[in-house]
């Protein structure tokens, strides 16, 4: 792994780094300019989609017959971003567990709080359970926010009665909204992206009076038993890393298997540079051979 990567892009970031003090609108008018600069592979097709009338972006590659469905939750603190801002690093998912992708294009705040988001992606996976597609052929995966949402989707679904899917991978996971994780102090240096002050400015946003210690909004926090096997990706330059180890703790508390995976020197959701990253197209790897497992063992189980 190539210590040059690592400081390049710290560098990046840092010179990038959407201003903490900036307004939601201004927040998204320069990620949407960031994304924009980034366009998916040309390999890579990108369709609009619905599930149970919740906008959503199908990703499919070319050259992979998916056998499998990954539901997709972007990031964005709750606020920021979409479906399709989030096709390149969930395409990265769906080539590795020879998956197509469907990335749900959940409601936002400050315009519509908590329970929006965790609504619409309950709704999201009660279509493709109801458009026939078998829960063990069905993984979830997210980035920051969105695998807080993946996880509170899985406590959400247990709850109502669903069927589950084979896994979830989650990367980086944005778990505890009251910010109370040890690494908000200990690694707000070594972060390029996130500070305890951007995070805390957002926040009220998504809950909106709610306790942003309820379970569906800080999954860190629920009762994660009976859930389906969890991969959980870190890295050590993250103020939320505390937020991936206490999640993996929760989980193994509750007797699910749980794959906590932690990279040193990497940024918050650092798979997303895995064209330029070493680390973050290894993470992909191993997480992409851990979901293939579980979907396969979960279709022999269910055959």
């Amino acid at each position: 792994m190539s210590t040059e990567q690592r400081v390049s892009l710290e560098a990046v970031l840092r010179r990038s780094s959407i201003p903490a003090g900036s307004s939601v609108s201004e927040q998204r008018r320069l990620l949407r300019e960031r994304a924009s600069a980034r366009p998916a592979p040309a390999d890579v097709t990108v369709t609009p989609a619905r599930l149970g009338g919740v906008p959503a972006a199908e990703i499919t590659v070319d050259g992979i017959e998916p056998r499998h469905t990954v539901l997709y939750f972007h990031g964005g603190v709750y606020v920021l971003g979409d479906a399709f801002q989030s096709a390149d690093l969930a395409a990265q998912i769906g080539r590795r567990a020879q998956a197509r992708v469907i990335s749900v294009d959940y409601r936002l705040a400050p315009e519509h709080p908590y329970p929006a988001a965790v609504d619409d992606a309950l709704v999201a996976y009660q279509a493709l359970l109801h458009d026939g597609t078998d829960p063990a052929d069905i993984a979830f995966a997210g980035d920051s926010a969105g695998g807080g949402l993946a996880v509170a989707t899985l406590v959400n679904a247990r709850d109502h009665g669903l069927p589950l899917p084979a896994a979830a991978y989650v990367m980086s996971p944005y778990a505890d909204l009251t910010l109370a994780g040890a690494t908000m102090d200990t690694k707000r240096d070594l972060d390029p992206l996130l500070s305890p002050e951007a995070l805390r400015a957002r926040v009220p946003d998504y809950t909106a009076g709610h306790d942003p210690a309820l379970a569906l909004i800080s999954p860190v926090f629920a009762d994660l038993s009976g859930l389906p096997p969890l991969i959980i990706q870190a890295g050590t330059h993250e103020v939320l890393l505390d937020d991936a180890i206490r999640l993996a703790r929760q989980a193994a508390t509750a007797d699910v298997a749980v794959t906590l995976d932690i990279t040193p020197g990497v940024p918050h959701v650092f798979q997303a540079y895995a064209p330029i990253l070493d680390e973050g197209a290894a993470a992909l790897d191993r997480a992409g051979q851990l979901l293939s497992a579980h979907l396969a063992s979960a279709a022999r189980v269910t055959a």
